[in-house]
């Protein structure tokens, strides 16, 4: 197969997105494997820097990129799909369905992948959840001005720390949407059944909004040069706004303290809050992610942005395969080794955890490409566009 088969047209605009969604797909499958042959050493969120190892810290600190950016790139990549269909109508009806079977998803075949557990007697409403409920979400807020659906968002992303002291009591009827929105916690669904609301979703809601006003820097009559002008003035705005807060040291996020040493100052200066995302922790990971965009499209299409863009060509087939393959691996490691960390077993360094990210990465390219070629080739089979 051809390179132009495989990966979206030669337009750097959408080989951009597409390259960085695979950045972050990688950058998630690294931190997967931390959370299957390392969880012997588990992480606190935000992370406690006086125990961590600065490696652990680091793989996991690079993994906080993956959920703003691929949510940011869900609602821009809406935006785009309007562009190209029938408008705001067909992006609504689209974002409810894509929304709605994302969800089922999370409960179903990926709850199953991270618990092999059925029926399940607890049920985690992650990432994927997250991104269905938001893209629901986001069906309802195209109609509104962009303008206004800009505004919106920015409140959300900047205001919602504000209310992070506000709890529900388990008898309360707010309990289970303010767990849903706002407050990471247990939902008891039944006698045999709970649920975790490990993603509260209203900061999501913020960021997808932000990512479909993004659309009209990418629509196919937009300057590139403004476009670029635009990610490298928001992406840095983002940054220097994080840096500038941070050092306040006053709103949405556990204080960062100076240490005996160098790496742990800066650890705790970059150990911020993801469950759910701190006002810091969106405009860090968000900068990051607009200026990595920039630097996509101005990059010169070489093998290596051609071979990222394949992974963000497929990612839900990957999201799913990885995860199978993961757990299979886990319980093939127990049964020929046994529990070499205490009640797990886990490799003794994270370098292992980096090389193992790397063979799965290269081991899953071909079939990855070979869905990403036949999503480009069969555009009549209609349930393929939901991977």
């Amino acid at each position: 197969m051809t390179t132009a088969t495989l990966a979206p047209p030669p337009n750097k605009r959408l080989l951009s997105i597409d390259a960085l969604r695979g950045l972050v797909i990688l950058l998630m499958l690294l931190d997967h494997v931390r959370e299957t042959f390392f969880l012997h050493r588990q992480v606190s969120d935000p992370m406690n820097v006086d125990i961590t190892d600065p490696a652990l810290f680091f793989s996991r600190t690079l993994a906080h990129l993956c959920a703003p950016v691929f949510v940011l790139l869900t609602g821009l990549s809406a935006y785009l799909y309007g562009e190209k269909y029938q408008g705001k109508r067909d992006v609504s009806a689209f974002l409810f369905k894509r929304g709605l079977f994302l969800v089922v998803l999370e409960f179903t075949l990926v709850n199953f992948a991270w618990t092999f557990q059925l029926p399940p007697s607890v049920i985690y409403m992650q990432v994927i959840w997250a991104i269905g409920v938001s893209m629901i979400a986001l069906a309802a807020l195209v109609w509104l001005p962009r303008p206004m659906l800009l505004v919106l968002g920015l409140v959300i992303i900047a205001g919602h720390n504000l209310l992070d002291t506000l709890h529900f009591p388990v008898d309360s009827m707010m309990h289970v949407p303010w767990a849903i929105l706002h407050d990471r916690g247990w939902i008891e669904f039944s006698d045999s059944l709970r649920l975790r609301t490990s993603y509260p979703v209203l900061p999501w809601i913020g960021v997808i909004a932000l990512g479909y006003c993004m659309g009209p820097w990418f629509a196919r009559s937009a300057s590139a040069a403004a476009r670029q002008r635009y990610l490298l003035l928001a992406g840095t705005g983002a940054l220097l706004g994080f840096v500038v807060l941070r050092f306040l040291n006053g709103y949405g996020e556990a204080p960062w303290v100076s240490h005996d040493h160098a790496t742990q100052s800066l650890m705790s200066f970059f150990n911020i809050t993801k469950y759910p995302p701190s006002l810091l922790f969106l405009a860090l990971t968000l900068g990051v992610g607009l200026l990595l965009l920039l630097g996509f499209e101005r990059a010169r299409q070489r093998t290596w942005i051609t071979t990222l863009a394949v992974f963000g060509a497929a990612p839900m087939f990957f999201y799913l395969l990885h995860l199978y393959v993961l757990k299979v691996l886990y319980v093939m490691s127990v049964a020929l080794f046994g529990q070499n960390q205490g009640s797990y077993f886990g490799f003794d360094s994270i370098a292992a955890v980096w090389l193992t990210a790397v063979l799965l990465a290269t081991s899953l390219y071909l079939p990855v490409r070979w869905f990403a070629a036949l999503k480009a080739r069969r555009r009549d089979i209609a349930w393929l566009k939901y991977f």
